[in-house]
């Protein structure tokens, strides 16, 4: 039988004790409790087998393509404006009162079709009076001529003299100068009557009207009567950097084409394709530039006058180089690099020296081959020697195709490395 100690024989501090000594024994028994069952950082088992939680044996899931070759175009860009092969403001070459405008705002209209007509009365009345003189002047001129015929006959008979015919055939060339005089007048009356009849110099887009028709137009009127822009074909003027110039007319006078691309300001739409039609004859000497011409046919009507457009000008295509994606593409302390996959699916940090981009694409000058795979999704997770997973089906086949032609160029591997540590 076990005798319990008595507290109230063992004096004052006795409870004291016995309590410290008990706290002490939970805690032991909660250390052990915890090494044993809860402790994370035991990451072996009694089989020596790595437990799933061990960042060692970690796998990352990424996105791999292998490196092509293939041809990469390089580009110069440059801010253009859209300037039209031609603006005319049509303004009225006569005086008048507007009868009728014949185009609505925002037409497309063709050389020579009728866009207003003023009143041509007054016109009309003008043609009508110089014909009335050169009827009355041509039957003068006719009655001269009868006169001069007569007289000459008579002088054949010696019966006048010989004065008298020569003032008669002065007389016949004074009317026959006032007949041509007539008929001028004639010819300018019905040139006014023409120009009563406005019609459209060029072929392009109509304007905003400036005269609403009741008003009485002059040709000396500052805003026309309308403003017409040609939009086909139609023209950008962009600039570059002038240490480019050199490549530009080397192209140009080897007679190519060279091939120029209008973006929108976003430079996701391509607006409309043409090719470069000059170059300026000086450079600006305050921004280092000089100005190109492209034409575009803009058949489709996706540049307007004025409008701002980023331009690319193909100067060069560079063939047989190795390209990458350019989200492959890392930056770093280290300076540029790409996480190329390994055959064991591990991944190594190689630096690279790039070339010129294209796209999605990005050739590479030094550091990658083609056939090797680069991760191009998922590179914010990987370490040096990281173990990954390829998520593509496309990597997967690339890899198993690297992983076979390696095992027969390094033979049989040891049974040990087929299995793996168990």
């Amino acid at each position: 039988m076990t005798m319990l100690p008595d507290f109230r024989s063992a004096g004052r501090g006795a409870p004291w004790r016995y309590l410290m000594w008990l706290l002490a024994a939970c805690l032991v028994a909660g250390g052990i409790w915890y090494f044993f069952f809860q402790n994370p950082g035991d990451t072996t088992q009694p089989t020596g087998k790595k437990k799933k939680g061990d960042p060692a044996s970690r796998v990352t899931p990424v996105v791999a393509e292998p490196a092509k070759t293939g041809d990469i175009n390089v580009y110069l860009n440059g801010l253009g404006t859209v300037i039209p092969l031609r603006t005319v403001t049509v303004r009225s070459r006569v005086e008048g009162e507007l009868l009728r405008v014949l185009f609505t705002e925002g037409q497309v209209v063709k050389a020579g079709d009728v866009l207003a007509e003023i009143d041509p009365r007054p016109y009309q009345v003008q043609l009508t009076q110089a014909e009335g003189q050169m009827a009355r002047d041509r039957a003068l001129l006719e009655n001269a001529r009868l006169d001069l015929d007569r007289y000459r006959t008579l002088l054949k008979q010696d019966s006048i003299a010989e004065q008298q015919v020569a003032s008669q055939e002065s007389l016949v060339r004074q009317y026959e100068g006032v007949v041509k005089v007539d008929q001028s007048q004639i010819d300018n009356a019905r040139l006014q009557l023409t120009y009563a009849r406005i019609t459209a110099p060029v072929s392009g887009r109509i304007g905003l009207r400036q005269v609403d028709p009741g008003n009485i137009v002059r040709s000396g009127d500052a805003n026309g009567l309308v403003v017409i822009t040609q939009l086909q074909p139609i023209t950008v003027i962009f600039t570059i950097p002038q240490d480019n110039l050199p490549v530009v007319l080397k192209r140009l006078r080897s007679g190519d084409k060279i091939p120029v691309e209008a973006y929108d300001r976003d430079q996701k739409t391509r607006l409309a394709t043409g090719t470069l039609l000059t170059v300026d004859n000086q450079i600006d000497t305050t921004t280092g530039t000089v100005k190109l011409k492209a034409q575009f046919l803009n058949e489709d009507g996706g540049l307007f006058a004025n409008q701002f457009v980023n331009v690319r000008m193909l100067v060069e295509t560079l063939s047989g180089v190795t390209t990458i994606s350019s989200a492959a593409i890392q930056r770093g302390a280290q300076g540029i690099f790409v996480y190329v996959v390994n055959e064991d699916l591990t991944v190594a940090m190689r630096p690279v020296k790039l070339g010129q981009t294209e796209g999605a694409n990005t050739a590479v000058e030094r550091g990658i081959k083609p056939g090797q795979l680069v991760v191009v999704d998922g590179t914010d997770r990987l370490r040096e020697g990281a173990k990954v997973e390829l998520a593509n089906a496309d990597a997967r086949k690339a890899a198993a195709t690297v992983e076979g032609s390696g095992k027969k160029k390094g033979g049989r591997r040891k049974k040990g490395s087929e299995k793996g540590t168990e």
